[in-house]
């Protein structure tokens, strides 16, 4: 349980005026002192994580928030960190005192709304109010003999409204291969390929394979072609890392099916199709326009960085216009969308699917395309039609965006 990555874990913030409880219906929830509690206002000062493995549901991951209210000289700040959160919540709860519901209480309803957030209240504190409300938990966080019925009715209540996705897990690429086909995923080992493991996306599609009962052949990149000879029946499909989609489309016959692990992840994580057209205005850029890189996680970046040396520089000879180019990194994203012709994201390994549809959704509003790393890079070098075939509906639509 431990071990699940937080971005694949669904993601419940709790909110709420100060003194509300919630870090006690945390700990409640938790059956731990996850959190710091006290009569005073204000004691959670920044957004607390704890893991959970809350069954059927699964694994999840908790978010505690500073209340909403708070009069300290630090509340602008804190509030700003707390309404962060709903970037990446798949689920809210609202922690009231009692049945009191203001003011407050009603600015966390229409902003929970507006976010497309499913919203469970919890009234909390039945040992001191006499609570008349009947649309959410009545409870009291503080008597821990109720434990076992409080998360009972609350599980009930996280499984009516939990996305549909989460529940029924949606597949990387099990729905691209037959049962029992064989996967080819060419996976190169350099310098920024982590010491003794491979990274999260090629993890998760050999476990996806798997769960598909397909078989996997793993290669790198120089022994490709070979492997591809030794095959009496072609495989099913090839998947390969963006650095170097070029070489093995170079190499695949027309007739198989191939892509690479980014357009799996944006599929998975995020909106193929937006990510797909958002490659497809690269040929439009012009000298002067604003391009936004945007990474998930804090990584130093090392001396041939992908984001922020390859990248850069592929850009500039396939457009060969002077491009400026801003950065943002971890959960920071800008406010000035508009400025930008065209944002790529990373591949968003290290968040939650809602974060990244948040982003999506957010350029979408402001008018500006939006790609990822691993599209980018097959876009810019040529091949992104070929990588794309597997799909579809998607695969037309950008045949369609780049006609436009």
């Amino acid at each position: 349980m431990q071990s699940t990555p937080k971005s694949l874990r669904l993601q419940i913030a709790i909110f709420g005026r100060t003194n509300a409880g919630k870090s006690s219906f945390l700990n409640l929830v938790t059956g731990q002192e996850a959190a710091i509690t006290s009569a005073i206002a204000g004691t959670t000062t920044d957004v607390v994580e704890k893991a959970q493995e809350l069954l059927p549901i699964g694994p999840v991951l908790w978010l505690d928030t500073a209340g909403f209210g708070d009069e300290t000289e630090l509340s602008g700040k804190r509030l700003e960190k707390t309404l962060k959160v709903l970037d990446r919540a798949d689920i809210a709860v609202m922690v009231c005192e009692g049945d009191r519901t203001g003011s407050l209480e009603q600015q966390i309803i229409i902003t929970t709304a507006h976010h497309n957030i499913p919203l469970i209240k919890v009234y909390n504190k039945a040992d001191q109010y006499k609570i008349m409300a009947k649309d959410g938990l009545i409870i009291s966080a503080t008597d821990k003999n109720s434990r076992n019925q409080v998360l009972t009715e609350l599980k009930a209540a996280l499984l009516k409204v939990c996305p549909e996705d989460f529940i029924n897990n949606r597949p990387i690429l099990g729905d691209l291969a037959p049962a029992h086909s064989t996967v080819v995923m060419i996976i190169p080992i350099d310098y920024e390929a982590p010491k003794g493991r491979l990274i999260m996306p090629q993890v998760q599609a050999i476990r996806d394979c798997l769960d598909h009962n397909q078989n996997i052949m793993v290669v790198k990149e120089d022994d490709y072609t070979e492997v591809l000879q030794n095959f009496k029946n072609l495989p099913a499909l090839v998947v390969c890392d963006s650095q170097v989609v070029d070489k093995m489309v170079a190499e695949t016959p027309a007739e198989l099916k191939c892509t690479t692990f980014s357009i799996l992840m944006a599929r998975f994580k995020g909106d193929l199709q937006k990510m797909a057209e958002g490659a497809a205005t690269i040929d439009k850029l012009k000298d002067g326009d604003k391009i936004l890189i945007a990474e998930s996680c804090t990584h130093h970046a090392v001396e041939d960085d992908i984001g922020h040396v390859k990248i850069p520089n592929w850009l500039k000879q396939k457009t060969g216009k002077e491009l400026q180019i801003d950065y943002v990194s971890g959960c920071d994203f800008t406010n000035n969308l508009k400025e930008y012709k065209l944002v790529i994201q990373c591949g968003g390994c290290a968040v939650n699917r809602r974060e990244i549809l948040s982003r999506i959704y957010k350029c979408e509003q402001a008018g500006v395309a939006i790609t990822n790393y691993g599209i980018c890079i097959s876009e810019l070098k040529g091949v992104l039609q070929r990588v794309l075939e597997p799909f579809g509906d998607i695969y037309q639509a950008y045949l369609q965006a780049k006609k436009a």
